[in-house]
């Protein structure tokens, strides 16, 4: 019960984030600008579980464009799923390209690239990390070099939503982590 309400208590602090005044964009850079002033430990503190009914939070992200919203609300919704390679739906498990295809496909109709290197190549804008807004993608090379090879949702607050890695669920993690902040080459802004 306590895990429970830990979950819920997170994810209201997460999206009260999101009503803050909206950040003036910066010009995209090559080179991350991370908030050095943030507890880079904070991949311990992840949410695992989140009620799968986000209705009670629609007031905290009201300053949220619709289509946004929209797309932040189906991405929470699947917090919890079971990884699974290949996999594309809440019934049979997400990898992370499947849940980023799934969310935007459910939520706004929009079909997008079904594998990593798809999502990078992807002709859109790539916002510098202080100008990420909710339902940019964001992507990772974890595994040395350039190559993209994971992928999340931005939420809000320095916060993503992916499916991370067999055995692993759909989770929440901030992108201060050293990890994140490590592997991280970019985002794509895919929403107008």
């Amino acid at each position: 019960m306590r895990v429970k309400a830990l979950a819920v208590l997170v994810m209201l602090a997460l999206l009260a984030g999101c009503s803050s005044a909206p950040k003036p964009r910066a010009a995209a850079t090559s080179t991350p600008a991370w908030n050095t002033s943030t507890d880079s430990s904070s991949a311990s503190s992840r949410s695992t579980k989140s009620p799968r009914s986000t209705s009670n939070y629609a007031p905290l992200v009201r300053t949220l464009p619709p289509i946004n919203q929209d797309v932040v609300f189906h991405a929470i919704s699947l917090v919890g799923t079971p990884y699974q390679y290949g996999g594309s739906t809440p019934e049979t498990g997400f990898d992370c390209s499947g849940l980023i295809n799934y969310v935007y496909r459910q939520a706004v109709g929009m079909a997008l690239p079904r594998t990593t290197a798809g999502l990078n190549a992807l002709s859109a804008e790539n916002p510098a990390v202080g100008a990420l807004e909710p339902g940019d993608l964001v992507l990772f090379a974890m595994n040395g070099g350039n190559r993209v090879n994971h992928a999340g949702i931005y939420v809000g607050d320095g916060r993503f939503l992916h499916a991370p890695s067999s055995g692993g669920k759909v989770r929440m993690d901030s992108l201060q982590a050293n990890f994140w902040q490590r592997t991280y080459t970019g985002a794509r802004r895919v929403l107008e």
